[in-house]
């Protein structure tokens, strides 16, 4: 398959899940599930926005486009804030789907027209995946907080775990490894991944595998979310402003056990990685435990290096492209896998489920790599440098499996929950 086949191939697959998360009437698509979201019907149009700015545009929005400047005004991410989009005049889901597939159908032309050697519009093409694939990880985190009967089932079968590799850790010992990627290496790779440069890490041990549900069970019962003495003095704070008792979407005490996981009730698998925790529970829980949130470094040493080679992998595991039979990814399953479900996608240190199921909390602000530049989309990473954000690594359950890469860096504020988060944890040696 050329390499124009596969952005095409890619471009349908994004796009057919897109249209999958918005196959519901107009008033459902106009509805705001929480002031964190957009609705639905927002997302849907700003993600053809982008696509054509992007890709049919080159990025210079003084072009003329498909939409007068007033409609493409309501799409600018930062000029409307989640909270607000349900009071804008969006287009109706109608008006976004035919104006989304008009955009897809010029952006498919031009990629015919692509030339094998252009790596920087095949990059520009390889955004837009990465860009739809994001935001439908958004929706989900949407639809995931929407009252009322289940719109989506319970999600495709996993495999079943391991016993006995909760609670264990690896150790990575010290040296220097090769953090972050190149373009000759990663083309696809983001702004705020590169360059690749070399870094001395001190030894540490790391989980083999993230926290589960049934060992934050333990931190509640041992009154975790009542003592002080295991929070910061912020991350405190916030948990009782919020009133923060368990997990998001954990019931109370009339449901006790279990949790509400995009409509549907259902018993909380004590094997399954616990998600939808702040990073200052994350934090919290770590001192209990008596570790400590590993540094983004840490884990992409823990997750690529490979020590005999004295090289990085491109995954964990290898050069294998990801497969259920090594990953959960791709969305299908609507939940994380159990713990030890993924023995043969292990790191060169042992290090399980390091992609797919959770995101997972380090310690490390959002912070640039030396020879950073910025990418096409110059507001991707460069205004949250410095800002109120804590990384996240590894990826969820809900990634497209094409676009992610052991030195993806995600960031959010340390008090969203929304989002599918976990923790691993780690130990200074």
């Amino acid at each position: 398959m050329s390499a124009r086949e596969s952005l095409a191939q890619r471009l349908t697959k994004a796009r057919a899940r897109t249209l999958r998360l918005v196959e519901f009437d107009d008033a459902e698509l106009h509805r705001q599930y929480d002031p964190l979201m957009s609705p639905l019907v927002w997302d849907l149009a700003h993600i053809g926005w982008q696509e054509e700015l992007w890709l049919l545009r080159a990025n210079d929005a003084r072009r003329p486009g498909m939409l007068s400047p007033d409609v493409e005004r309501l799409y600018d991410a930062f000029k409307n804030p989640r909270a607000s989009r349900v009071e804008l005049p969006l287009m109706p889901p109608t008006d976004a789907r035919a104006y989304c597939a008009t955009v897809r159908d010029k952006a498919l032309d031009d990629l015919d027209s692509l030339s094998d050697d252009d790596t920087e519009a095949a990059f520009n093409f390889g955004l837009v995946i990465s860009h739809e694939n994001q935001h439908d990880e958004t929706m989900l985190q949407a639809l995931n907080l929407r009252s009322g009967p289940s719109l989506l089932d319970r999600g495709s079968p996993l495999p079943p775990g391991r016993p006995g590799v909760a609670g264990t850790s690896v150790l990575v010992p010290g040296g220097t490894f090769v953090l972050g990627v190149d373009a000759v290496t990663e083309p696809e790779s983001l702004d705020n991944e590169r360059s690749a440069h070399e870094v001395d890490v001190p030894a540490f041990r790391i989980g083999r595998v993230p926290v589960t549900n049934g060992e934050w069970r333990n931190f509640i019962d041992d009154g975790g979310y009542r003592e002080a003495r295991w929070w910061s003095p912020r991350g405190w704070s916030y948990r009782e402003k919020a009133g923060l008792t368990a997990p998001q979407f954990w019931n109370d005490c009339e449901l006790a056990g279990t949790r509400t996981r995009f409509g549907h009730i259902e018993d909380i698998p004590d094997d399954e990685p616990v998600q939808h925790i702040t990073y200052f529970e994350a934090e919290a829980y770590a001192a209990w435990a008596g570790a400590r949130l590993p540094t983004e470094i840490e884990w992409e040493k823990a997750c690529a290096w490979d020590p005999d080679a004295a090289a990085r992998r491109r995954f964990p595991w290898g050069a294998t492209e990801p497969t259920p039979a090594l990953v959960n990814l791709g969305g299908g399953a609507l939940r994380p896998a159990p713990v030890g479900a993924y023995p043969a996608g292990a790191s060169a240190y042992g290090v399980e489920q390091m992609l797919g199921d959770v995101w997972e909390w380090t310690s490390s602000p959002l912070r640039p790599w030396p020879g950073f530049k910025p990418m096409l989309y110059d507001l991707y990473s460069q205004p949250f440098f410095d800002g109120d954000y804590k990384v996240l690594r590894g990826g969820s359950w809900a990634v497209a499996e094409d676009i992610l890469r052991p030195s993806f860096r995600n960031w959010d504020h340390p008090i969203r929950r929304q989002i599918f988060s976990g923790v691993r944890l780690a130990w200074d040696v």
